[in-house]
């Protein structure tokens, strides 16, 4: 069982570039990722909700050059926002440029993820826009029985049009735990090979049985979201407590432990790579969080143990102090494998992972969603902690 702290501050968006030697070379490399600068978001309350305690989830628009952007985790609505010009160079918040609100905050499942099964307290967990549709993912943030299966929804990309909102819909036969995450289209390139056009996945959700214990693809086809029930997926890389490739729960591998979270997945166009993004614990401990170092390991009194961990004072669960920003590269050539009966979804482990440097970093190590521009080859990654509450 596993249990996440929430979070409690706004974000600021960072940008990363894939440089042009990214485009002469299959697999991309650290060095492909070359940082570009950041904005922000801006304070106030947008129609049902705000950016404060938000940032989980974004996905580009590339009809208005946008994003769209869940926000305050407590409503778990969407917004569009404008891409500024981003600033270089600065680790002074009030010299970056502030994004504009071009659609305000609403519910684009219009209240259909409060009645999937079992109802409770729902998160997004994906979004993707495609040939004018936006797609979005919802996972139950507590599901002690694994019991929920549906978890994607269709609308259209105004989301001040009421009754256009579709589903839930069921993704494939494993459980909604390891595809209520983030929606990536596959590259026109390798669609014809995966017989699918778009990838879903999640992982490291609290209640770990129910999802994958690392990175996770499944491969499907949105046309058919409403149409074939459940929608077929094939499953690319996933991993569970039978098959912890990547490492044990309570392990110090670099590649997952229980207190690892993925955000969000880019697969850019013209490389044989995806990357996943998201925060990575180099210890662990389960106890309760405290800044003091000389109570690690030493009893709470309620039968658990202090952990050292600056970042998560309090907080009893899971604990990983230090955090890094991390990257995890799979080579999509594994996933060919596993679609053509040559592996195992287990079997396959990134070929690298590293660590981002950001100038706006907090000692969680927590990042929020990530986007992907194709006409650009931009990155866009959204990091918690980093302008206040």
């Amino acid at each position: 069982m596993r249990k996440k702290k929430p979070l409690t501050a706004i974000l600021i968006l960072c940008l990363l570039f894939l440089g042009s030697s990214a485009w002469a070379q299959n697999l991309l490399q650290q060095s492909d990722l070359i940082y570009q600068g950041a904005f922000r978001l801006p304070a106030g309350a947008f129609g049902g909700s705000s950016f404060a305690y938000g940032g989980s989830v974004l996905a580009h628009n590339p009809a208005n050059n946008s994003l769209y952007i869940v926000g305050h985790d407590h409503q778990q609505q969407v917004a569009e926002i404008s891409i500024p010009t981003v600033v270089n160079n600065s680790t002074n918040r009030a010299a970056l440029n502030t994004a504009a609100v071009l659609q305000p905050f609403r519910d684009s499942t219009e209240g259909k993820m409060y009645t999937i099964w079992p109802k409770g307290t729902f998160k997004v967990g994906g979004l993707m826009i495609d040939g004018g549709k936006l797609y979005q993912s919802v996972y139950a943030y507590y599901d002690a029985t694994g019991a929920q299966v549906d978890s994607h929804f269709i609308s259209g990309t105004n989301l001040s049009v009421i009754g256009d909102a579709q589903g839930p819909f069921r993704i494939g036969n494993l459980g909604a735990g390891f595809v209520s995450g983030w929606i990536i289209p596959i590259p026109e390139a390798f669609r014809a090979a995966f017989g699918a056009s778009a990838i879903t996945g999640n992982c490291c959700l609290s209640i770990i049985s129910r999802t994958s214990w690392g990175p996770a693809a499944f491969a499907f086809n949105p046309a058919d979201l409403g149409v074939r029930s459940p929608v077929p997926a094939l499953p690319l890389v996933y991993y569970n407590q039978s098959h912890p490739t990547l490492g044990a729960c309570a392990s110090t591998s670099i590649f997952f432990n229980c207190t690892t979270q993925i955000q969000g997945a880019a697969w850019p166009d013209g490389t044989k790579t995806i990357l996943y993004f998201g925060r990575h614990g180099t210890s662990y401990c389960y106890g309760t969080g405290t800044a003091d170092k000389s109570k690690h390991g030493q009893p709470v009194g309620d039968g658990s143990n202090y952990c050292y961990d600056p970042a998560g004072v309090g907080g009893k669960g899971e604990h990983g102090y230090p955090y890094l920003y991390q990257v995890w590269a799979i080579n999509t050539d594994d996933l060919l494998a596993v679609k053509n009966g040559q592996k195992n979804p287990w079997d396959v482990k990134p070929y690298a992972v590293w660590n981002l440097n950001l100038p706006f970093a907090h000692s969680s190590g927590r990042l929020g969603g990530v986007a992907y521009d194709r006409a650009t080859r931009r990155i866009f990654v959204a990091a918690w902690n980093s302008d206040g509450d």
